[in-house]
């Protein structure tokens, strides 16, 4: 397998024992006490087998530039997010790949907002890596770790404040959900349960880190879920991804809908029972969130992909709920973060507050087939194909906000460079899957001209839109 480490917006993530090493995460994690001059620094991990090891390393990093680190264990993304900033330190690390499979792992960089690096600050922070000049502190000045007690707590209780809980109880809902052996497995039911007097049915629900499923939540990866959905009598089913950030929903009879339809519904479901105002969505979000928001009295914003660029977009126009189509919900009002928690919640809520079912109320919300796919590339490759793709369909409208964005009218394609992984992203939307998988297709064909003719992607006056 070709190595590979991936740094950028999303942190710093690769595959354990070649690109990415306990020496190189505790590299970054002295840059990253450097970058924050000192102060207590909360590292939380999700259950790869592989975040005690890389743990260790993040706390001697940071230990050894006068941070004080505070561990937080084995906890959901939104909730470490969320804590940092609610206790006031200067930063926080998370360790966790997020969807990406059990050989790989990642650091993601947290500022004292709670929320992730921003492309400046990220920037800022490799500089120091790469410098490698950090101010070790000596003996008589080294801190000590610290365990936080509160954990999930805190974010939780915020999230139990921000719906109607009482309604979500007394409609009594059969929640089916697949923790994907994650962090899930230690929170998600009791999540449900206690909080909101769910009768839960749990599958992939041991916290071991060893995926049994693929740990990004697509509909392929899902079967058990929605086995247990219909065998079960459920009303709705959950699926997360193994740090808890994103979210997909089964209808009452098993069906995926789809992640870009969940955050559809969750934007209906904030506009609806919460505020209304500006939505926030990365380009790839599909034309559902585009309606449910105009539906809802309010404009859409479009952003970049990656968490952050959709968290400042939002705080800059005011956006009362957002998201990726990944299935990463985003309400300000909880935490400006991707969170499968406040996501379940709202999403409960309105069906407790409606009286209907998912597959009703997605029946009120336009549906297009969105079909994503992926082809390996390396990085030298990319700005020679995004050109091509340009040229293949100069005359329609286009927008360079990320990779290439071609919008015909009823359908569209969108091209990028992924954030996470090796590859070259293609998600089409059109009315019929038929018309999405040509227009999925058709980029792949020009991809593939590119590679065959060892296009090197040299960098042009046009590679700024790469």
């Amino acid at each position: 397998m070709k190595e590979v480490l991936k740094v950028g917006v999303s942190g710093v993530r690769g595959i354990v024992g070649q690109s990415f090493t306990p020496q190189l995460a505790a590299a970054f994690a002295q840059a990253f006490g450097t970058f924050l001059d000192e102060g207590v620094v909360i590292v939380g991990r999700d259950t790869r087998t592989t975040g005690p090891m890389i743990e260790q390393a993040v706390l001697a990093g940071l230990l050894s530039v006068g941070c004080k680190p505070v561990t937080a264990g084995v906890i959901p993304t939104p909730s470490l997010l969320y804590l940092v900033k609610a206790e006031g330190a200067r930063g926080g690390i998370m360790i966790t790949a997020s969807h990406n499979s059990v050989e790989w792992n990642a650091l993601k960089f947290i500022d004292r907002r709670g929320m992730f690096l921003g492309p400046i600050h990220a920037e800022e922070l490799f500089d120091i890596y790469h410098q490698q000049e950090f101010p070790f502190v000596r003996e008589p000045d080294l801190r000590s770790v610290s365990i936080h007690e509160k954990g999930v707590a805190p974010h939780f209780e915020r999230v139990v404040e921000y719906v109607n809980a009482d309604a979500i109880r007394n409609a009594r809902l059969r929640v089916a959900v697949d923790c994907c052996n994650g962090v899930g497995a230690l929170y998600t039911r009791s999540f449900l349960e206690a909080r909101f007097g769910c009768t839960v049915f749990s599958v992939y629900d041991k916290p071991t880190g060893l995926f049994e499923r693929d740990p990004e939540p697509l509909r392929e990866h899902l079967q058990l879920l929605r086995d247990t959905v219909t065998t079960e009598a459920c009303q709705i089913g959950f699926a997360q991804d193994p740090d808890g950030d994103r979210l997909a929903v089964l209808d009452e009879t098993g069906r995926p809908i789809g992640e870009e339809i969940t955050v559809a519904l969750a934007v209906s479901a904030v506009l609806r029972n919460h505020a209304q105002g500006p939505v926030a969505a990365n380009l790839s979000s599909g034309k559902s969130v585009e309606h449910v928001a105009r539906q809802g009295g309010g404009e859409i914003a479009w952003t970049k992909t990656g968490e952050i660029h959709v968290s400042e977009t939002m705080r800059t126009i005011g956006a009362v709920v957002g998201g990726e189509h990944t299935g990463g919900i985003i309400i300000p009002a909880i935490h400006p973060c991707r969170d499968s928690y406040g996501g379940m919640a709202v999403i409960l809520e309105l069906l407790a507050l409606t009286g209907k079912t998912v597959s009703q109320l997605c029946a009120d919300i336009p549906q297009y087939c969105l079909i994503k796919d992926k082809v390996p590339i390396g990085a030298e490759h990319a700005p020679g194909i995004l050109r091509q793709v340009r040229r293949a369909y100069e005359g329609h409208p286009m927008r360079f906000l990320d990779g290439v964005y071609v919008d015909f009218g009823d359908r569209w394609v969108h091209v990028r460079r992924s954030n996470t992984e090796p590859v070259l992203r293609i998600i089409a939307e059109a009315p019929t899957r038929e018309e999405s998988m040509k227009l999925v297709d058709d980029v792949k064909a020009r991809v593939g001209e590119v590679m065959r003719d060892g296009h090197k992607g040299k960098v042009g006056p046009e590679a700024k839109y790469s």
